[in-house]
């Protein structure tokens, strides 16, 4: 049966993000996740954990400058050191909270850098970085998202995804499934689920359109969530969806999907 963990930076915001934790463990969601750790000490998000029964499931690399639009820098030629830098913070707090995986947003293909230049780019900062968190026994999980939402984002299709994987050459790489991104890019999600289900090692959801939970769009979610367990699917799911009204109005699909 299919686990769920709550996305802190889009779910509960209505409160502070530390109290974010308490409210997800009475929702019934048993692990977290959310974009990035860095603007707290370790070892206060790790006392929330504990104090609340939580697993700590994923967080980013550190991705450039959010707040001004950047969306990772690991396709950016001329941020290499940074990223490398960044790899070693991500493994600092994995160590802390306790979490086995962190994911990589490979970024906006800068303008003047050409797709082969960013590719290429991509790749070996995704052969360091899975080098480095094996080592530490970290899982490196990339995620195409959809270029509706964020436009030029480089890594955008499934099958794009696993082709630079494949370059990469690493057995401590894998695919960051996002439902709702892929809807928008390519649709046929349980196709492509069942083909590459040996290469997932996270899934996120979210309903399309509008990005909200699910119940609220035209995915099918029982059948999808039913796929899972039928594929033997074994990890997390994340719940990265901005809620249409508060987070606990729209947690009736956490209910049924249990």
């Amino acid at each position: 049966m299919a686990k769920f963990a709550a996305n802190l930076s889009m779910l509960f915001t209505e409160v502070d993000f530390l109290d974010r934790f308490k409210a997800a463990a009475e929702a019934g969601f048993k692990g977290v996740e959310y974009l990035f750790p860095y603007d707290y000490e370790a070892a206060e998000i790790r006392q929330r954990l504990d104090d609340n029964g939580l697993t700590q499931v994923l967080f980013n690399l550190p991705a450039g400058d959010w707040g001004a639009g950047e969306r990772g820098i690991a396709c950016h030629p001329d941020r290499v050191e940074e990223f490398r830098e960044g790899v070693d913070r991500a493994i600092e707090y994995a160590r802390v909270l306790g979490n086995t995986q962190v994911n990589c947003l490979a970024g906006i293909q800068p303008q003047g850098v050409s797709m082969e230049q960013a590719r290429r780019t991509l790749i070996d900062n995704l052969r360091f970085a899975a080098d480095k968190l094996e080592a530490a026994g970290i899982l490196l999980v990339a995620e195409p998202i959809n270029t509706r939402d964020i436009p030029g984002f480089f890594l955008n299709r499934t099958e794009q995804a696993l082709a630079i994987f494949d370059e990469v050459g690493s057995g401590n790489l894998k695919l960051q499934y996002d439902i709702y991104h892929m809807q928008i890019m390519e649709g046929d999600l349980a196709p492509t689920l069942e083909q590459h289900i040996d290469r997932i090692a996270h899934v996120q959801l979210a309903d399309n359109p509008g990005r909200h939970e699910p119940g609220t769009g035209e995915i099918h979610y029982p059948f999808l969530f039913d796929h899972l367990d039928r594929l033997g699917y074994q990890g997390w799911i994340g719940a990265e969806y901005k809620p249409a009204g508060t987070t606990q109005e729209g947690l009736g699909w956490l209910d049924m999907a249990r």
